[in-house]
C-alpha cells in the first residue's frame, strides 16, 4: 500500500522556509497546518504563522519560544527539520504534501462512509449527502490558483469595468438582478440568499427569473434552472424572444421576416456560448439539487445562481408519510443551507394560495405563500409579481359573457371594445413588490412587461406609452442553423 506522508518533504518545505522567510506567504497560500502529517511539523507551521502574523522574525530562535509556550517545543525533530537537504523547486514539494494530505483525507472519508453506513442508522440519501458534501470540501480544498498573467489581468480588469459601467452609479454590492429598481433597493442578491419569487398564475412568475438569467450570462456569469415544469427548449424560446425582440408566437411557429431569421441567429450563436445549465427531467428532491448543483458548481466556479422553478413541484426526502408543510419546511431550510455553502443566491419560485382572489385586493401578502411558514422564515428575500391588468382583463372577460348571456347589445359592444383593448396592448405596467428583506427595506419597484416579448424592463427606461424594442445587433445569418439546444444536466 502506498504511503500517505512523506517526512522528508514536510522537513524539506519546512527548512526552506526557515532558511528564506519571505516563502512562507507562498506556501501559506497552499498548505494548512493539518496538511503536515507529523504533528510536530503542524505545531511548527502553526507558529509560523503567528510569527508572520505578529510580524517577528521565522527564525530558529523565534520559532523555539513560540514551540515552548505551548510545550511542544521537540528538540529532536527540529534539528532534523534543519538539517534537511535545501530544495529550489518548493513548489513541487508543496503540491506532494497537499496531494498526500487530500489522499488522507478521502481515506478518512472511506471510514466515516463505513461508520455512516453500517453503525449510524440512517436513510441511503442522508449518508449520500454527508460524502458528497465532505467531497465537495475536499475537491474544493485541492484547487490552488496560481499568479495571474498580465494579459489575463487586463482582459479581466476592463471586463470589470465594462460591468460597472453598465450598472452606473449603483450602489450595487451582491449578484446584479437585471433591474435597476431592484438594485437599488436590495444592492442585489447576496451570495447565500435564499430568494423566494411568487406569484399567481399568468403573473409572469417564470418570465421573471428569465430575465434575471438573460441578464446573468450575458455578463459572462453562469446560471443553473432547475425546470420542472416545461421543457428546456421552451425556456430557451422565452429567453430569445426576451433577447431578440421577436414575439414568443413567431418563434413558436417560425413565422420571421428575413431580419428576424438573422437577429435570431445571431442570438442563438451567442447563447450557445454562455454558461446555462438546464436541468428539465420533471422530478426533483432536495438531495438531487444539491447533489447536481455541487457537482455543477466545482466543474464551472463561474455559476453565479441557481434558479427552481418551482418550489411546490420538489418532493422531499424524508420517508413515512412526513406531512407536505413538513416536507416544504425540510425543502426551503436545504435551500438555504446550500446557498450559503456553494456562496450564491437560490432564486425559488413559489405558489400564491388561491384564497387571495376574494379579496378587493389582490396585491399578495406573505400569508398568500402556499405552506408559508417555513418559506417565510427561511427566505431572505421575497418578491410577488403583480399585474393589475391581468385581473382587469378577467373582470372585463366576466362582464362580456354576463352581458352575452343578458343579450344586452350596448353591452356587449362595450365590454367587447374594452377586453380587445387590454390583449392588444403590447405592455403592461407590473409591480415586484418586496414582501420581506432581511437585510434591507421593503417596498415596491415599477416594472413593464412587455407581453409580445415575455420581456420585463425597468418602468423609468419605458415610460407609459413610449414605444420600445431593443434589436439584437451582430452575427450572420446561417440556414443550416435551425436547431436550437439548451444545455441539459
Amino acid at each position: 500500500m502506498e504511503e500517505l506522508y512523506n517526512l522528508n518533504v514536510e522537513r524539506a518545505v519546512l527548512s526552506a522556509i526557515i532558511f528564506d522567510p519571505q516563502i512562507y506567504e507562498e506556501v501559506a497560500a497552499v498548505l494548512k497546518p493539518e496538511d503536515f502529517y507529523l504533528p510536530f511539523h503542524q505545531h511548527l507551521f502553526d507558529s509560523m504563522e503567528k510569527l508572520y502574523n505578529k510580524d517577528l522574525p521565522i527564525d530558529e530562535e523565534f520559532l523555539k519560544n513560540e514551540l515552548s509556550k505551548l510545550r511542544k517545543f521537540d528538540e529532536v525533530a527540529m534539528i532534523e527539520v534543519l538539517s534537511a537537504n535545501p530544495i529550489t523547486n518548493t513548489k513541487a514539494y508543496v503540491q506532494e504534501i497537499k496531494a498526500y494530505s487530500n489522499k488522507r483525507s478521502l481515506v478518512t472519508l472511506a471510514t466515516e462512509i463505513k461508520k455512516l453506513t453500517i453503525e449510524e442508522d440512517l436513510e441511503v440519501e442522508q449518508v449520500m449527502d454527508r460524502v458528497e458534501q465532505k467531497l465537495y470540501e475536499i475537491t474544493l480544498d485541492s484547487i490552488n490558483e496560481d499568479f495571474k498573467e498580465s494579459k489575463q489581468i487586463t482582459a479581466d480588469t476592463l471586463k470589470e469595468i465594462e460591468r460597472l459601467k453598465e450598472l452606473g452609479n449603483s450602489k450595487l454590492i451582491g449578484i446584479d438582478t437585471g433591474f435597476e429598481g431592484l438594485n437599488d433597493k436590495t444592492s442585489g442578491f447576496g451570495k447565500g440568499d435564499l430568494v423566494i419569487i411568487a406569484a399567481r398564475p399568468a403573473m409572469g412568475k417564470t418570465a421573471v427569473v428569465l430575465n434575471m438569467a438573460l441578464n446573468a450570462i450575458e455578463r459572462g456569469e453562469g446560471v443553473a434552472v432547475f425546470s420542472l415544469e416545461m421543457p428546456a427548449e421552451q425556456l430557451m424560446l422565452r429567453m430569445l424572444a426576451a433577447k431578440t425582440s421577436i414575439p414568443l408566437q413567431a418563434l413558436r411557429v417560425g413565422n420571421l421576416r428575413d431580419d428576424e431569421w438573422s437577429r435570431l441567429s445571431a442570438a442563438v450563436d451567442d447563447i450557445s456560448r454562455r454558461k446555462l445549465f438546464v436541468d428539465d427531467g420533471g422530478y426533483a428532491t432536495i438531495h438531487h439539487v444539491r447533489s447536481k448543483l455541487r457537482k455543477l458548481k466545482s466543474q464551472h466556479p463561474e455559476i453565479s445562481m441557481a434558479i427552481i422553478d418551482y418550489l411546490q413541484l420538489m418532493s422531499g426526502d424524508q420517508k413515512g408519510g412526513a406531512g407536505r408543510q413538513q416536507e416544504i419546511s425540510e425543502i426551503s431550510r436545504g435551500l438555504k443551507q446550500l446557498a450559503r455553502e456553494l456562496e450564491i443566491p437560490i432564486l425559488a419560485l413559489s405558489q400564491l394560495n388561491r384564497s387571495l382572489e376574494s379579496r378587493d385586493n389582490k396585491r399578495p401578502m406573505l400569508s398568500d405563500l402556499r405552506e408559508s411558514g417555513a418559506i417565510e422564515q427561511d427566505a431572505d428575500i421575497i418578491l410577488f409579481v403583480y399585474r393589475d391588468d391581468v385581473y382587469r382583463q378577467s373582470h372585463v372577460k366576466e362582464m362580456l359573457e354576463k352581458a352575452k348571456a343578458d343579450g344586452s347589445d350596448d353591452k356587449v359592444k362595450k365590454y367587447q371594445e374594452q377586453y380587445d383593448q387590454l390583449l392588444q396592448q403590447p405592455e403592461e405596467k407590473t409591480e415586484l413588490i418586496i414582501g420581506k428583506q432581511r437585510n434591507g427595506p421593503t417596498g415596491m419597484v415599477e416594472l413593464m412587461f412587455q407581453k409580445r416579448f415575455t420581456r420585463f424592463v425597468d418602468a423609468h427606461k419605458n415610460p407609459a406609452g413610449a414605444s420600445y424594442e431593443t434589436i439584437f445587433e451582430g452575427g450572420d445569418f446561417d440556414q443550416t442553423e435551425g436547431k436550437i439546444d439548451a444545455p441539459i444536466i
